[in-house]
């Protein structure tokens, strides 16, 4: 038997106010774009904010279905949107927050599985890692420099 340690490294910045002038950017889009989520069953708006190495930036936010599970997240919203609109770029930055529409929602939020998955598809796809920045409305801001420190076990297509 071999045992194997696992460690994930992240960066807790206390507030929004502490980030990079650049990240502040990034996110100030993704919670414009939070701010415009269809959440009407959830009440759980998420945006997202990509920066690609072509110094395009796109956003998605999370988009609802009352024939669950047809919606989709911000995260692959945003992420699938630049795919599907600068096919050669490669994904440099997200910017991810969420907000309740019934409490506040003060502690960082990261993607969720499928995201994860998705996310990973493109930083596996893409051959460089993909900084992550995710937040709550309010409070500190975690910063992943890899989506692979997010979900470290990844399932990608040598497993196929």
């Amino acid at each position: 038997m071999k045992e194997v340690k696992i460690e994930t490294k992240l960066d807790i910045y206390e507030d929004f106010d502490e980030l990079p002038k650049s990240i502040q950017s990034l996110m100030e889009l993704a919670i414009e774009a939070r701010d415009n989520a269809y959440a009407p069953y959830s009440k759980f708006n998420v945006g997202a904010a990509i920066l690609l190495d072509n110094n395009e930036t796109v956003i998605g936010s999370n988009q609802e279905n009352a024939c669950y599970p047809s919606g989709l997240c911000a995260e692959r919203t945003a992420i699938y949107y630049a795919g599907a609109k600068y096919p050669k770029a490669k994904i440099l930055k997200m910017a991810i927050t969420a907000s309740s529409q019934n409490q506040v929602t003060d502690k960082p939020i990261p993607p969720c599985g499928s995201c994860r998955q998705s996310i990973a598809e493109y930083e596996i796809k893409q051959n460089l890692p993909i900084e992550i920045y995710f937040m709550g409305a309010q409070g500190k801001v975690v910063k992943s420099s890899s989506l692979a420190n997010l979900l470290p076990l990844l399932f990608e297509n040598s497993v196929l």
